[in-house]
């Protein structure tokens, strides 16, 4: 563990360090988050404006919600898209075998070799959303951790799923759009799970997990969750993690490298 570390330091303090070259790109990242979190402010807003709210939701909880999600933006923009996003581009380019001969596992290689800063404002502002709400609402410090516990479930839930549908590139070359259909459908998390019809929210829930991620954290902050969730994010994030590790060893059974 301490030889990853040591690793993760090096390639981490390298990659923000190539990225902080271009300082303008900072504010533009900064810009389009917050234009993204106006839009989705917005959106929020045009519920509730004339006094409807979703089940059980009021507007500063449904803010947690929201709050939430923006801080997956972050993470996924700073850590997952630009190290997963890669494992299409080493495919075509045959550079995987470079990254297969190394003494150091191909996964955490692929998975943490670079980190983009451009995601930390959705990070800032998720947690200044958070911050308000929790403050209007009352939450205490402790129910914070408490909700970072299955948030943090959901986080490697996310990346366990990213990671497997950039291993398919070993099969199927350009992937790209599978990515984005995957994003898309995360957009779901923006609002609570009651806001859907019962049938979306079986297929957010147990198909693809947009629930773990945003709604389960969200209720378990608010301290009104069934335990039971919070396990049931453990049990996924776990299985997910295994059997992402388990898809990749089958993938690279597939894989021809550049020079075979």
């Amino acid at each position: 563990m301490a030889r990853y570390w040591r690793v993760l330091q090096l390639f981490w303090g390298t990659a923000i360090a190539a990225e902080l070259e271009y300082r303008i790109n900072f504010v533009v990242a900064t810009l389009s988050s917050m234009g993204s979190l106006a839009g989705s402010l917005f959106g929020l807003f045009l519920f509730y404006r004339t006094g409807y709210q979703f089940e059980g939701w009021s507007w500063e909880e449904a803010l947690i919600v929201l709050g939430i999600f923006t801080l997956l933006q972050g993470f996924a923009a700073t850590f997952l898209s630009p190290n997963l996003n890669q494992i299409v581009k080493q495919v075509q380019e045959g550079t995987l075998d470079f990254v297969l001969l190394k003494p150091i596992s191909s996964q955490f290689w692929l998975s943490a070799r670079t980190v983009s800063p451009w995601g930390f404002p959705d990070i800032l502002f998720g947690a200044i959303v958070l911050g308000y709400a929790g403050n209007y609402l009352g939450v205490p410090l402790y129910a914070y951790l408490l909700g970072a516990v299955p948030l943090a479930f959901g986080l490697v839930s996310l990346y366990s799923l990213w990671f497997m549908l950039g291993a398919t590139s070993i099969w199927f070359v350009k992937i790209y759009n599978v990515t984005e259909v995957l994003r898309g459908l995360l957009e779901a998390g923006r609002f609570p799970m009651v806001a859907y019809p019962v049938a979306y929210r079986f297929f957010f829930t147990f198909i693809i997990p947009v629930a773990f991620l945003t709604t389960v954290p969200a209720e378990t902050l608010l301290g009104r969750t069934q335990w039971v969730w919070v396990a049931a994010a453990a049990g996924l994030a776990i299985a997910l993690f295994l059997i992402s590790k388990a898809f990749w060893r089958f993938a690279l059974r597939f894989y021809t490298s550049a020079s075979s």
